[in-house]
């Protein structure tokens, strides 16, 4: 029997975003200036809903923990991303792509699953507003939580099975930015055709079923308001319009990258920059900045923290310091 020795790949070249050395100082500016206000947002979400006590809600609750999600999206690649704009050689260590895989499918499987339990809490908001408050415990609302992340951890487990063990030996360009599953299992020195089917049925399945959970959730909100006031309607349409907005910029780059993946359209670069820096963006103007709680939370919280006259008594008293 014949056996074939693989020498192991060690490490992983990103092509990233452009191979134009003139645009890689700008796309460091600009990418630096995203990434900066995706912390500075979703932070501010999260430090507004734990301190203002009218927020200690379960809609609320939900949206801190997407928040702290979108960050973690948001940051499993760009720091990376932005290093790589300073240097020539753009490479990653096997092992390092192994966690960007891991993470990558642990944060967007635990998002899409969030999502549904947003959607539920408010379905029972909308449909069963007596209820609510015993519905929507203290404890439901963790469990809304912790059944995310445990979702997430089972998908990517199952997703890094099948990469985990490929023999790399020969080609070890991603062309991407970071270690995205489908491009790196086509690098293997093995044919990984039934392999590829089955992360993308993987994947497919976890997208599928959660963006029909969603639909589903959404037309019943929809049939249960359509007798009831105009104001509840207007209620239900705006939350469907945030909902629907969310899940529409998040699921439709996943759900493309992920029903064509053998496909070398540079398109799926943008995609990706897309759900992973542009979402986490979007999401908290979506659900909260135009929020009228929200607002009055943050208006309350800069006058705590940043009075009138504060900061030029704070540049006043360093001021002084510095001169003795």
């Amino acid at each position: 029997m014949n056996e074939t020795n693989y020498s192991r790949v060690t490490e992983f070249v990103l092509l990233g975003l452009s191979s134009s050395k003139a645009l890689q100082p700008f796309l460091f500016l600009i990418f630096s200036l995203l990434y900066l206000s995706i912390l500075l947002g979703n932070f501010l979400i999260i430090l507004t809903v734990t301190s203002d006590s009218r927020l200690h809600t379960p809609m609320y609750f939900l949206l801190a923990n997407l928040s702290f999600i979108d960050i973690c999206v948001a940051s499993f690649a760009t720091p990376k991303m932005l290093a790589d704009f300073l240097v020539e050689r753009k490479t990653i260590s096997f092992e390092a792509c192994l966690a960007q895989i891991f993470c990558v499918h642990l944060f967007a499987g635990g998002e899409m699953v969030l999502l549904v339990s947003m959607a539920y809490d408010r379905y029972v908001a909308i449909c069963k507003p007596l209820h609510y408050t015993t519905i929507m415990s203290r404890r439901v609302c963790i469990i809304l939580v912790i059944i995310p992340w445990c979702v997430g951890f089972i998908h990517t487990t199952s997703q890094l099975a099948f990469t985990v063990n490929l023999p790399f030996c020969g080609p070890n360009q991603v062309d991407s930015f970071f270690c995205d599953l489908p491009l790196v299992t086509k690098l293997a020195c093995i044919d990984t055709y039934i392999v590829s089917l089955l992360i993308v049925a993987d994947s497919g399945f976890l997208s599928m079923s959660s963006f029909l959970l969603l639909v589903v959730s959404y037309t019943v909100i929809l049939i249960t308001v359509r007798n009831r006031s105009s104001a509840s309607m207007a209620k239900a349409r705006s939350t469907l319009t945030a909902h629907i907005t969310v899940v529409t910029l998040f699921f439709g780059p996943c759900i493309f990258i992920y029903v064509w993946p053998f496909s070398s359209y540079s398109v799926d670069k943008v995609l990706a920059v897309f759900y992973t820096i542009f979402t986490p963006i979007l999401n908290p103007a979506i659900y909260t900045l135009r929020n009228k709680e929200v607002k009055a939370a943050m208006s309350k919280l800069r006058s705590r923290y940043l009075k009138p006259g504060q900061v030029s008594a704070l540049l006043r008293n360093v001021l002084i310091l510095e001169t003795k």
